[in-house]
């Protein structure tokens, strides 16, 4: 029984699960069998990536970011029995405009995934005259409708919590380029009906950390916890050979979001095994996904590697809420509202 209790949350008895190895002093921990996704997994496709998964049914379905052969990336839909061994759909995942009409994007890529009252979203990047970002919602991942794009370029990573608060929905997102992006803040917004967004607030911004002193981002969706919000984002840093990607973690307050609790100065995972260190773009961990199960307070982290795999990780709700707290480097800038 853990001590940090996660709300609204649900009981996962088949979670993916790998116990912490002994001696291990992070607090995420590596499945020992990664990559659970390989190069070339299904025909026409080079790389599956920065996808995100939920619990359905008896199994897991998951919406994949998957780069075909002639280097467009689409979203598949996958399934799993277990969370580690995946079936993929042959096709790109349909989607179609509130009048019927197929609305399918020019391209999508690093796709999160939630389920909300009774339907599941699907927020992705894509082009809209810029990289921007995109929203469907199905309800039995059959049909699939395409909702009104919430931004105007430049914007990337869009994270939605789980629930509404104070009966708005709310996303995170990253303002950007149409490039690689050499700044980046979180951004909370806010919107009463998954059409019309506004009330904008500032999150947090790159810190004085060197594994996220260029640019942060949302990784996967928010775990509502009896401490906040807990934050599993994104940090990078510059190099002679190019930028690294991070994984780390923060608290955010329950009722407004837009304020910082905690913030880990210390990261969570960073590249350092070969499938995260050797690929399409070298040097990259990408967090986009969790599944929890509160009954344990288990954690099983999805996360984007090199560009070219698919990486599973294991951590606790305590584990993470105690680690992110001791380690706490919040300053005022991240625990005011955000609003200027």
């Amino acid at each position: 029984m853990s001590k940090v209790k996660i709300i609204n949350g649900t009981t996962l008895p088949n979670i993916p699960w790998q116990d912490r190895p002994a001696g291990h002093n992070l607090p995420v921990w590596r499945y020992t069998e990664n990559p659970i996704i390989d190069r070339n997994p299904i025909p026409g496709i080079a790389r599956i990536f920065n996808s995100s998964v939920v619990p359905y049914e008896d199994g897991f379905i998951g919406v994949f970011r998957a780069e075909a052969t002639d280097g467009v990336p689409f979203l598949y839909l996958g399934r799993s029995k277990d969370g580690i061994r995946w079936e993929y759909e042959n096709n790109v995942i349909p989607m179609v405009n509130e009048k019927g009409e197929s609305a399918i994007p020019f391209y999508q890529y690093d796709p999160r995934l939630i389920k909300i009252e009774d339907d599941y979203y699907i927020v992705w990047c894509q082009d809209f005259y810029g990289a921007s970002l995109g929203v469907a919602k199905t309800h039995d991942f059959k049909h699939f409708e395409r909702l009104e794009n919430p931004f105007i370029p430049f914007n990337r990573n869009g994270v939605l919590f789980p629930r509404k608060i104070n009966g708005m929905y709310k996303l995170l997102s990253r303002p950007s380029d149409s490039g690689h992006t050499p700044f980046g803040d979180i951004f909370i917004s806010e919107s009463p009906d998954m059409i019309y967004w506004g009330k904008h607030r500032h999150v947090m911004g790159p810190s004085g950390n060197w594994w996220e002193g260029m640019k942060i981002g949302g990784g996967a969706n928010p775990i509502e916890t009896s401490e906040g919000w807990l934050l599993i984002y994104h940090g990078v840093c510059n190099t002679c050979n190019g930028y690294v990607y991070t994984i780390g973690g923060a608290i955010l307050d329950i009722d407004e979001p837009s304020k910082v609790l905690y913030r880990s100065k210390r990261y969570l995972l960073t590249p350092e095994q070969w499938y995260e260190e050797r690929g399409f773009v070298p040097n990259v961990t990408f967090p986009c996904s969790t599944l929890q199960d509160d009954a344990t307070g288990r954690i099983a982290l999805y996360y984007g590697c090199a560009d070219s795999y698919v990486g599973l990780a294991f951590t606790t709700v305590d584990t993470l809420v105690d680690y992110i707290k001791e380690n706490d480097g919040a300053g005022w800038n991240d625990h005011d509202l955000g609003r200027r």
